[in-house]
């Protein structure tokens, strides 16, 4: 099969694959992974698209949950992310959250999908209160990097790029990406598979903007914990989660909805 020629992409993870910042519940959400979706459309337009992925889904979630549905679909490509919410849990271990994603990858690939996942941004850098996480970060990439690799499964590099972590690309939660942001992740994934029209516009940096002030930069910050950080951690406190009656968006194989334009226009700058 060569690149694009895909007929049955099947998409599995949490909130960021669901498509939230990108789009809302009421006018529907899109994401990266619809913009892949209609990328590939272009290439194949026989293409059929599921996406099993549900917000706050950890990584043993999205394998109990989502694999076995996924493999019903006999997919011929499939994205993998997740693991983010994971790093927010008190308690994390990055092999173990591996050890859920390399089964997933495993099974995607024995069955004979081609499958693509990708490294995680330094967290620090977009909201400064969350450094204390970054340590989970990078171990959680070198975990995804080994697992990738002994299953032949494709890896873009997102983390290795400054412009990921641009708070341009992420909504005002700085959890998920913004459309923008979606864009971005859609463009790498397109160029890791080395799909026709892809290329490496997405690692280039937006325009430049002025330096906020500092008592803007503290400003920010303490609406984000009371915004959004406290609520987080009171779900957490509580054992809810924003999944919590959620189903997957596509649970069958359906062609992707047309668009005009391709999945990443990254010249433009939104602010």
């Amino acid at each position: 099969m060569s690149n694009g020629e895909y007929l049955r992409y099947v998409a599995l993870g949490d909130s960021q694959t669901e498509g939230l910042g990108d789009g809302d519940d009421t006018t529907g959400l899109r994401g990266f992974a619809d913009r892949l979706a209609e990328h590939l459309a272009v290439v194949n337009p026989a293409l059929r698209y599921a996406n099993l992925a549900v917000r706050g889904r950890v990584a043993s979630q999205v394998r109990e949950e989502q694999l076995a549905p996924a493999l019903a679909m006999r997919p011929d490509l499939a994205t993998v992310v997740a693991g983010v919410n994971d790093v927010l849990r008190p308690r994390f271990d990055a092999a173990e959250v591996a050890g859920h994603l390399e089964a997933t990858f495993s099974a995607l690939t024995a069955s004979g999908a081609r499958v693509v996942t990708v490294t995680f941004p330094d967290l620090g850098r977009i909201a400064p209160l969350a450094r204390p996480l970054r340590s989970r970060v990078f171990a959680l990439n070198a975990h995804i990097r080994t697992a990738a690799a002994r299953h032949g499964v494709t890896v873009a590099e997102t983390a290795d790029y400054p412009v990921t972590t641009d708070s341009r690309l992420w909504t005002a939660d700085r959890l998920h990406a913004s459309p923008l942001g979606h864009e971005r992740i859609a463009a790498a994934l397109a160029h890791a598979l080395e799909l026709p029209g892809s290329s490496d516009a997405w690692t280039l940096p937006l325009p430049p903007r002025p330096v906020p002030p500092l008592r803007q930069v503290v400003v920010a910050e303490a609406r984000w914990v009371g915004g959004f950080l406290g609520p987080w951690l009171g779900r957490r406190l509580r054992g809810r989660s924003s999944g919590d009656t959620r189903t997957a968006k596509r649970p069958e194989l359906l062609p992707p909805a047309p668009v005009a334009a391709g999945p990443a226009d990254t010249g433009r700058d939104p602010s």
